[in-house]
């Protein structure tokens, strides 16, 4: 299995199908243009830089803020109504967090999610194998809310997003914040991909760190 970064929130996912998160056309936002390839491309929401699904190569199927459970291509999807903000979405609207199972690997991308959901939107996300969760701050939460739902997930990888990188043209924070968040040990560096086994899924909570 194969995730790749395409920057700010958009990842690929490679599995027996593969699956897209969030693309953007990168010229918007001040950094390199995405080329991913998918079959399935899930959008949380329709902002600008998170719904770009024509940069997708493939043909894919397009899910937008999708509420509900379904099954496309042999990946299990369940879309959760959650808000962009913390006032109900009076700020900024809703979201949809998505919990996807592909081969065995259960992946949770929680979009712009702006603020810390109730138990029952959490017991629905526990034990995840992989967490996306932005860290940025100004339109979602920011590192010490996005910990605390970190922590109460307990994820086995949680992977940061949505956070101020080169070029950006988004006035969000850095990721130095949530990098404190975790003894230097168990941060992992990455490029822009990794490939890994189920098997291979660490204990504990790491963080995984993709670049550009």
């Amino acid at each position: 299995m194969i995730i790749r970064w395409h920057g700010h929130s958009c990842f690929e996912i490679e599995g027996t199908s593969t699956v897209v998160f969030d693309p953007h056309d990168g010229k918007s936002l001040g950094i390199p243009v995405p080329t991913p390839s998918g079959d399935i491309v899930l959008i949380t929401h329709e902002h600008f830089d998170h719904n770009a699904s024509r940069v997708v190569r493939g043909n894919p199927e397009i899910l937008s803020s999708f509420v509900g459970k379904t099954e496309k291509r042999g990946v299990k999807i369940e879309g959760i109504k959650e808000y962009h903000d913390d006032a109900e979405g009076k700020k900024r609207g809703t979201i949809s967090i998505y919990r996807m199972e592909l081969d065995g690997v259960v992946f949770v991308h929680m979009g712009d999610i702006g603020h810390i959901p109730d138990e029952k939107v959490i017991e629905k996300l526990k034990g995840c194998d992989f967490l996306f969760i932005p860290v940025g701050n100004v339109f979602t939460v920011g590192a010490d809310e996005a910990w605390e739902i970190t922590e109460i997930i307990s994820p086995h990888v949680v992977v940061p997003m949505h956070y101020r990188i080169g070029g950006l043209s988004l006035s969000i924070k850095p990721l130095n914040g949530f990098l404190k968040k975790l003894p230097d040990e168990r941060i992992i560096r990455m490029g822009n991909s990794v490939e890994f086994e189920k098997d291979e899924i660490p204990e504990g909570i790491e963080m995984w760190v993709f670049s550009l």
